[in-house]
C-alpha cells in the first residue's frame, strides 16, 4: 500500500507517494508520467516521519539551503537502466547542469559499453518520478536547449533561476527536443 500526502511549493502544488518507510513519488501538479510508477491504492497520510522529512528538505530547497538527497529514504520505482540514470541525477550539484550525452557517455563507461544513446538517457530522465530531489531539471541539451522536462520547460526554467543558474547561455526549444 502506498500513501499519498501534498506539499504546496513555489511552484505548484505536489503530490508525495510513499509506502511505511521511503518515498517512491513526488510530482508537479499536471507533470508528464504523474503517479505512473504507483500501481497501489494510496491513502492520504501526512504524518509519516518521512514525509514530514520531505516536506521539510522542500522547505529548505525553495529556501535556498541546498539541502541533501541522501537525507531522504527515496525508492524510485524503475528498471535497472533507469535507476542508473537516476543516481547519476543525484550527483548533479545544486546550480550546476549536465547534459544528456554527458549522462550517456557516463552510463556508457560504467557498463563497459563504447557508447550510449542520449535519447534513452533522456526517457530514463524524462520518467524520474521522483522530482526536484532527484534532480531531472538539472539536465539540458548539448546545444543548451532546456528540452526535456516532464513538469513543463517553465517549470525547469523557474527552477533552474531558484538555483542561480545564468539563464542566457540556454535556449528553448520551439518544438521537438534536442538532446
Amino acid at each position: 500500500m502506498y500513501y499519498i500526502t501534498y506539499y504546496l511549493s513555489p511552484i505548484g502544488e505536489m503530490t508525495i507517494v510513499g509506502d511505511e518507510k521511503s518515498i517512491a513519488g513526488l510530482w508537479l501538479e499536471g507533470q508528464k508520467y504523474f503517479a505512473a510508477t504507483i500501481t497501489d491504492k494510496t491513502v492520504k497520510k501526512d504524518d509519516l516521519p518521512h514525509f514530514i522529512k520531505t516536506k521539510h528538505w522542500l522547505d529548505d530547497y525553495f529556501n535556498n539551503k541546498n539541502p541533501k538527497i541522501s537525507d531522504l529514504p527515496l525508492a524510485p520505482c524503475g528498471n535497472d537502466f533507469r535507476q542508473a540514470v537516476w543516481k547519476i541525477l543525484c550527483e548533479i550539484p545544486y546550480g550546476k547542469v549536465k547534459t544528456y550525452g554527458e549522462i550517456a557517455k557516463k552510463i556508457a563507461l560504467d557498463t563497459g559499453r563504447s557508447s550510449m544513446s542520449a535519447q534513452a538517457v533522456g526517457g530514463a530522465v524524462g520518467h524520474n518520478p521522483i522530482s526536484i530531489i532527484i534532480p531531472c531539471h538539472r539536465v539540458v541539451g548539448t546545444n543548451g536547449s532546456l528540452t526535456g522536462y516532464a513538469g513543463g520547460i517553465d517549470k525547469k526554467i523557474k527552477l533552474l533561476t531558484h538555483e542561480g543558474l545564468d539563464m542566457s547561455r540556454f535556449t528553448v526549444p520551439k518544438r521537438g527536443s534536442a538532446l
